[in-house]
């Protein structure tokens, strides 16, 4: 595998840490030889809690959705392999639901990434005024709600926008408390 993007924040990427991360993405392919993109961030924070300075943040785009992890540690090369290790784990899952889709015949979903980040530092409840702090676009593609369920816990996130195959509407998935999933969509 290729990485297409590899960038640094309040850090610089040197040759041996672009290898190293070659090295560790490049083990990915058994899993899933169609990767068609790889972003991948570097960024030294400066926190208290030096376990968490680290941060490596890995987005890779596959056929059918996206694959991502981000980890957290005091030394980078280990937040590059625990990384590396969460992408190893998804993308096996994702490999086994997809190669069960195209053995049941049923006809593959179109590529649909959707995700949403949800990022909030609050340091002081008395000051804080909710404001939007980031604003994502994505293509939404067709897809079933078992797929969109697939495709947010293969990004480890609480819900999922995607448009429904079926019906044509703009729907979300989401895990409820009781371990169970959601499904929400507008009424006709």
């Amino acid at each position: 595998m290729h990485i297409y993007k590899l960038s640094g924040r309040n850090v610089e990427v040197t040759d041996a840490m672009r290898d190293y991360v070659e090295e560790k993405l490049s083990r990915l392919d058994r899993f899933n030889d169609q990767i068609t993109d790889a972003r991948v961030t570097l960024t030294v924070r400066d926190v208290r809690d030096a376990a968490r300075r680290n941060r490596v943040e890995v987005q890779l785009n596959v056929p059918h959705g996206i694959i991502r992890a981000e980890e957290h540690h005091a030394d980078m090369y280990a937040a590059i392999d625990r990384a590396s290790d969460v992408l190893e784990r998804q993308l096996r899952k994702f490999k086994t639901r997809y190669l069960k889709h195209r053995h049941d015949a049923v006809p593959a979903p179109e590529p649909g990434p959707a995700e949403a980040d949800v990022e909030a530092g609050l340091d002081d409840v008395a000051e804080f005024q909710p404001e939007i702090v980031r604003q994502k676009r994505f293509e939404m593609r067709p897809m079933s709600p078992e797929d969109a369920v697939a495709q947010m816990e293969a990004l480890g996130h609480d819900f999922y926008v995607f448009m429904n195959m079926k019906t044509g509407i703009c729907g979300v998935v989401y895990r409820r408390k009781d371990g169970h999933y959601g499904l929400i969509e507008p009424s006709a």
